[in-house]
């Protein structure tokens, strides 16, 4: 297969979001801790697993992979806490449960208190809704908001960032086997925002690309470890330099599973999120990077500004990061340079 573009982040598949893949001429999905599948059991069995790749496929569409089981799924597992050894038989089942079913990429991340953010409603290119983060407001003690999750209080005693490479190490070691078995690849995600500081009590490990490559040689070699390139994430760290660098350093190892593709303005401590091409990063020369290194995996649009209308929907205490309009915009953007690219390789091949 070659570079294609998915819809990406559906907590919930249903006739409009395959309306909406169909009309943006979008052939796959991937699903985001799907709501479709039914929690309980503490796994994804096989039965709503295949349910939920028929009902795809009735719509036209294929599912490139799944990402993220539900918290409760995981948490003890990266915290290192009692109960972690039930959580990883768990997943080692709904490993073997998505082989079984024909779903064979599964993201993760290894994010204690997930993705964090100062400001979930800041003011971007002509008063489009962003997020932002600055670590000086979280210094000065001020509330943090959070796509997901915010803990209400932080985790105590407080994970270094030793006990977390540990739980990382760990979790490899129980799942990496079964997944090569099974055949399924487990994509890891980089953690936003890449700190150097503890964020809710718990240390953040994969805030680098050094970290990155880390996290690649624990796993020995496994053909069952990949990396989810969060474009925007590793720009965070470092704008261009880091992306080029994880790019080079995963492409050539054939590591990169899938990306995520979006930017920010501004680099740690402090950045905001933004449209593609007015950020740290030109997309286009993103693009035919991963294309230089022989990536052919897929891409999603990720955290896209909220556009006029998108606002309307949401309604005052809403957060800015995954809406229709501005979803559309980024997709578009992107099918844009893909096709520009294929055309550039194609002159030069003939």
């Amino acid at each position: 297969m070659s570079m294609r573009i998915a819809l990406g982040h559906i907590d919930t598949y249903d006739d409009r979001t395959a309306a909406f893949a169909r009309q943006l001429g979008l052939t796959s999905v991937q699903l985001h801790a799907p709501s479709n599948l039914p929690s309980d059991a503490g796994y994804w069995t096989y039965p709503d697993l295949r349910a939920l790749q028929d009902r795809c496929a009735r719509d036209g569409l294929t599912i490139e992979g799944l990402e993220n089981v539900p918290a409760a799924h995981f948490d003890k597992i990266q915290r290192g806490a009692a109960g972690r050894d039930e959580q990883i038989e768990n997943y080692q089942r709904t490993i073997r449960n998505m082989a079984r079913a024909g779903i064979f990429l599964l993201g993760y991340h290894f994010i204690t208190t997930y993705v964090w953010r100062t400001d979930m409603r800041a003011v971007g290119r002509g008063g489009a809704r962003v997020t932002a983060f600055d670590l000086a407001d979280v210094g000065a003690g001020n509330a943090l908001a959070s796509y997901k999750l915010t803990p209400s209080e932080p985790i105590e005693p407080p994970i270094t960032a030793e006990q977390m490479w540990a739980n990382y190490q760990y979790f490899l070691d129980a799942v990496l086997p079964v997944a090569e078995e099974a055949g399924v690849r487990l994509a890891l995600h980089p953690d936003d925002p890449p700190v150097d500081a503890p964020l809710g009590g718990a240390a953040r490990i994969f805030i680098t690309p050094a970290a990155l490559k880390e996290g690649h040689r624990r796993a020995n070699g496994s053909p069952a470890w990949g990396l989810n390139l969060c474009l925007g994430t590793v720009s965070e760290m470092d704008g261009h330099r880091s992306v080029d660098e994880v790019i080079d350093f995963f492409g050539r190892a054939n590591a990169i599973s899938y990306v995520h593709f979006r930017d920010v303005n501004g680099t740690v401590p402090a950045f905001t999120e933004c449209f593609l091409g007015e950020g740290n990063l030109d997309p286009a020369a993103v693009m035919a990077r991963l294309a230089s290194v022989g990536f052919d995996g897929f891409i999603i649009d990720d955290h896209t500004p909220a556009m006029t209308d998108d606002l309307d929907t949401w309604g005052d205490t809403s957060s800015a990061a995954y809406c229709s309009r501005g979803r559309a915009h980024a997709i578009g953007y992107l099918q844009g340079i893909l096709t520009a690219c294929g055309r550039m390789r194609a002159g030069r091949e003939s």
